[in-house]
Parts: C-alpha cells; sequence; structure tokens
C-alpha cells in the first residue's frame, strides 16, 4: 500500500467525543427502539420525558422518523428495516454524488434522508439544537441527516446510532470528520461491517468507509472504543460470511438495548482484540 495512502487512511482516526454515561446511551437507545413501535408514539415518548412534535412513514420508502422536544432540545429519530420497502433501501447501494452534500453518499438512504428533511424542517427550530438517532437503516439515514442539518447552520449537537450500516466512501468520511458522531455495535453484529471492506479494493478510495466513534458493546460491564483504520479492519471477517442466528441476534435492538443496561451502573473500557490485518497493518 503507497505510503501517502496509508498515512490518510490514519489520519481519519481521529476521535470525536468519549461516551462518558451509559445512560445517555440508553436514552438514545430507548428512541430508535420506540421507532419500531407500531402503537401510541406519543405515550410511550412522554413516558422518556419526549414531547411528540411530528411522526410520520414516507411514502415510497415507508421510513418512519419521529421529532420530540426534551429541555429545549430537538430529537429526529429514524426507524430502521421494518419492511421490503426499506429492505430495497437497504440494498440500493450505489455510491452517487449528493448535489447538496457535495460527496458520494449511499443511494437508498440519502433518498430516505432528503425526504425527512424536506418533511422535518418546518417543524424545526434553527435556535435549539438538534440531535439525530437510529437503529439499523434508522442509524444510517440519521447519519445523512446530521450531514444535511450541520450543512444548513442547525444547531448539530449530537449522533448516535446502533448498527449502522456505512453511508459514504473515505472522501466524504473526511469531509464530514467533524460530525459529532458516536456509532454503538456489537461484536457479532454484521450490519456495521456492510458493504465490506475488501483489501483487493483498499487502493480504490471510492470504497465505504465509516467515520466517527465506535463504541463496541461486549458483555456484561466491558465496552471498547476504537476508530478508524482498527475499526475498519473488523470489515474484512464477514467478507465472504453468510449471516447466521448469532448475528442476526445481535443485530436486533432489544440486544443492544440489553447491552446497554448492563453498564448503567458501571462500565469497564477494556482494548478491543483483534486478529485481522491489513497489507501488514495490524488490528
Amino acid at each position: 500500500m503507497p505510503y501517502l495512502l496509508i498515512c490518510l487512511l490514519f489520519s481519519m482516526s481521529l476521535p470525536t467525543w468519549a461516551i462518558s454515561s451509559f445512560s445517555h446511551m440508553h436514552e438514545y437507545a430507548q428512541l430508535s427502539n420506540i421507532a419500531y413501535a407500531s402503537g401510541d408514539h406519543e405515550r410511550a415518548l412522554n413516558e422518556q420525558g419526549h414531547k411528540l412534535v411530528r411522526q410520520v412513514v414516507l411514502e415510497g420508502v415507508e421510513v418512519n422518523y419521529l421529532l420530540s422536544k426534551k429541555s429545549g432540545v430537538q430529537y429526529l429519530t429514524v426507524r430502521g428495516t421494518a419492511n421490503v420497502q426499506n429492505a430495497m433501501v437497504d440494498l440500493d447501494i450505489k455510491l452517487l454524488q449528493n448535489p447538496q452534500l457535495g460527496i458520494l453518499v449511499h443511494q437508498g438512504f440519502a433518498q430516505a434522508a432528503m425526504l425527512i428533511i424536506d418533511d422535518a424542517k418546518p417543524f424545526l427550530d434553527k435556535s435549539q439544537p438538534v440531535v439525530t438517532t437510529g437503529h439499523s437503516l434508522g442509524g444510517a439515514v440519521a447519519v445523512l441527516l446530521a450531514m444535511l442539518l450541520q450543512q444548513d447552520e442547525y444547531k448539530l449537537q449530537q449522533v448516535i446510532t446502533f448498527g449502522q450500516p456505512k453511508v459514504t466512501n473515505v472522501t466524504g468520511a473526511k469531509a464530514f470528520a467533524s460530525l459529532p458522531l458516536t456509532r454503538v455495535v456489537t461484536p457479532k453484529d454484521i450490519v456495521p461491517l456492510v458493504p465490506p471492506l475488501s483489501p483487493l479494493q483498499i487502493k480504490n478510495l471510492d470504497i465505504y468507509w465509516h467515520m466517527g466513534e465506535e463504541v463496541i458493546l461486549l458483555p456484561a460491564e466491558q465496552y471498547s472504543v476504537v476508530q478508524g483504520v482498527k475499526s475498519m479492519l473488523r470489515a474484512t471477517k464477514f467478507t465472504s460470511a453468510l449471516p447466521n442466528k448469532e448475528n442476526l441476534e445481535a443485530h436486533k435492538m432489544h440486544t443492544y438495548l440489553s447491552l446497554i443496561q448492563a453498564k448503567l451502573n458501571f462500565a469497564k473500557e477494556v482494548p478491543y482484540e483483534s486478529s485481522f490485518s491489513l497489507f501488514g497493518i495490524g488490528g
């Protein structure tokens, strides 16, 4: 691998912000879980201290999003994959130029994000901070929403996603490196690893690439934090493997909630151990 490319990849391994409280993460996880509910969203949000401003299932992509407020902060929560239309959004993996963002992005996620931002803007207050969150597809769309909000000079406070797939390439990730993004994952959830990273494609800077800080939820009170190359090396594990029952269970929102709840009273950060290597760069 050329020296300059190695330097570029490591230069994108900068931390955004550290998780200081799993109770804070738990609140976002509960919002992401509420987005899946088919019942009374308003009541569920009220129980979390939130006031529902808007809830819409967008035609065509059938993506559900919630806009709520709590203590002067606006929350945009996007539901993950829940039906065939959502799966089609997931599968539309072409990297195409987005005129508004000026970068290449996942076509399906971008379409959903543009529809949400157009619908939500009349209800957003530019004088109040905004946070975005979501699980799976919802997390990917939440990242693109955050990009759009940041570009339009909204007061973007935070982005936390759960089991989020990649949304852009190396160049796009670098352009939005300042995004206050934390990606929460579980070790055996393969969704954050797709589209997979192939060592044969590393010379092509159009490869999909994650941004932000990755918090890996380990059993009991343990967790790890990685960024950049070390995070992306995990994506080499499942390049040829099909998902099994364990992988599917690791991706479910209730699994994320359970692992976060186990860390509410005490959480211990440990180094993430990986046996992967890429062109001699150890994991």
